[in-house]
């Protein structure tokens, strides 16, 4: 069992943001998403990229600003539903989408898969949508994205059983019961934000998703300061998060990051299959 990853959009960030020593340049970051077959629990969607929804329609005051700050310029070949399409799914054949933090290029397209059971942080989400529009505006968080009724449709990734990843990873969730998925605690980026290790491939790799932007800036000396300091949710815990992503890379293990500007040979091509 393999994941792949499409593109959902390009957002250009000049490189110095989330590279320390990078220059002015802008460059386009990725904004990935992924999906594997599990033997039994069948097709599953690792977030959902940024979709029109963001990008178009009506929307909050707060989004439309959103939008225009990013600029996210959306992959229409990259989208969910295209690309289910190329590899001969549908959207209602989704039976899980994995939520692994709450940020708008994660959600954006939730509403496409009404009939999916919801694997995230079920605290997280009840605190999301409790909290006052102002207070998620300031995470890039936004409840018009998410589904009515999502919370009950939700299964608390915590609510799995821990067990030991590998390269020394520390203790992961184990979500499929055989080992080959864990959810990984990586907070610091967001609250409740958490990667993925897929344990059982030749070579673990673990999607750390938001850990960092860039595979270059897990090594110390190349970590981002101001202003990109301000977006974690805990400067600290990204911190610690990172260091644990760069030991289990230096351990011979794989890393993914959802934003890398970098091809990865888990990235669906655009000619795929």
């Amino acid at each position: 069992m393999r994941p792949v990853f499409a593109n959902s959009a390009f957002v250009s960030a000049p490189e110095r943001f989330y590279l320390r020593g990078g220059g002015w340049r802008p460059v386009p970051l990725r904004v990935r998403y992924g999906l594997f077959e599990h033997p039994t629990a069948g097709l599953v969607l690792i977030d959902t990229g940024y979709g029109p929804r963001v990008t178009q329609g009506k929307r909050s005051l707060g989004l439309r600003l959103y939008n225009a700050i990013l600029g996210p310029d959306l992959v229409t070949s990259g989208q969910p539903a295209a690309v289910l399409q190329r590899l001969g799914f549908t959207p209602d054949d989704v039976s899980i989408v994995i939520v692994t933090h709450f940020h708008a290029d994660h959600v954006a397209g939730l509403d496409a898969f009404a009939n999916a059971r919801i694997i995230a942080k079920q605290e997280m989400l009840g605190r999301v949508l409790r909290a006052p529009v102002r207070a998620n505006l300031r995470h890039g968080i936004f409840t018009e994205l998410l589904p009515a009724g999502l919370l009950s449709r939700t299964v608390d990734v915590d609510g799995f059983a821990l067990i030991e990843a590998p390269l020394g990873l520390g203790k992961g969730r184990d979500l499929f019961g055989d080992g080959s998925v864990l959810a990984i605690d990586l907070p610091g980026h967001a609250a409740g934000h958490f990667g993925l290790c897929f344990s059982a491939m030749p070579r673990p790799l673990l999607y750390a998703v938001d850990a960092q932007w860039c595979g270059d800036a897990l090594v110390p000396e190349r970590r981002p300061g101001f202003p990109a300091s301000l977006v974690a949710d805990d400067p600290l815990a990204l911190a610690e998060s990172t260091r644990r992503v760069l030991a289990f890379q230096e351990a011979s293990g794989e890393v993914l990051l959802c934003h890398d500007p970098a091809v990865s040979p888990h990235d669906l091509s655009k000619g795929m299959p």
